[in-house]
């Protein structure tokens, strides 16, 4: 397993440069960067520029993980829906153009007044579709395990048996919400073979048992990033290497 930085929260305001001045330092292997953040990774890049952050990245020794965007496919309303679906095609080029290996998207929740298993049909499907556009880039999709209801790692399973594609992966969210419906193992194994990424929330929570969730991952032969995210503060780069440490301890048995 490789460690990583997600920029929402705490990197929220850094610009590329210091973004991989920091990870370097703090020996972050990775990153995701979130989209509308300081960093100005959007689709309005130049071809010229798209190659520049391309450029910055292979030079240095942080991996540019994913874009993380907050495309998401649940509306009651077609046209929205649509509107998301081809925002996420969008950043699957510019997530060619810079290197990224994916872009994440997520549910939202379930809205009410319609059947729970329409909106999971319809996640999935727009998911596959993303997924599809992606493979012409050789840029994975990977939905967050994110939002009221769609959280529940039963409905992601849901979804991604309807998306039932190589290119859409999940991120395992860490939520609190991985414990309702079953057991920590039991709810890991509903989506083992589709995590391309994991979030960590902050390690020190008690309640969340990031031990097994380590070796499950390890188990399950994950190679991927775990990425932090970790909530903004005046001392960034010591969070950040209190936070490595910690991740590296968690997997000792």
């Amino acid at each position: 397993m490789r460690f990583g930085l997600v920029t929402y929260n705490l990197a929220k305001s850094w610009d590329i440069e210091t973004i991989i001045k920091n990870c370097a330092a703090a020996r972050f292997e990775g990153v995701e960067l979130r989209t509308t953040h300081a960093h100005k990774v959007e689709v309005d890049l130049s071809k010229a520029e798209r190659e520049a952050v391309k450029k910055r990245f292979l030079d240095s020794p942080v991996d540019l993980i994913s874009l993380g965007s907050a495309f998401e496919f649940h509306s009651l309303d077609p046209a929205e829906v649509q509107k998301n679906i081809d925002g996420t095609k969008e950043y699957i080029v510019l997530a060619h153009d810079v290197g990224a290996e994916a872009v994440k998207v997520r549910p939202n929740g379930i809205p009410r007044g319609i059947e729970p298993k329409k909106t999971l049909e319809q996640i999935g499907r727009a998911l596959r579709e993303c997924g599809e556009h992606g493979m012409n880039y050789g840029v994975k999709v990977r939905v967050e395990v994110h939002g009221g209801g769609t959280s529940l790692l039963s409905n992601m399973a849901a979804i991604m048996a309807v998306a039932d594609h190589p290119y859409v992966e999940v991120t395992w969210n860490s939520n609190q919400s991985d414990l309702d419906g079953g057991t920590l193992e039991e709810n890991f194994a509903r989506v083992r073979s589709k995590i391309g990424m994991v979030h960590l929330r902050d390690l020190f929570i008690e309640e969340y048992p990031w031990r097994k969730l380590f070796a499950l991952l390890k188990g399950a032969g994950f190679q991927g990033h775990c990425c932090a995210e970790i909530p903004e503060s005046g001392d960034p780069l010591r969070v950040m290497r209190y936070f490595r440490a910690l991740f590296l301890s968690y997997q000792n048995p």
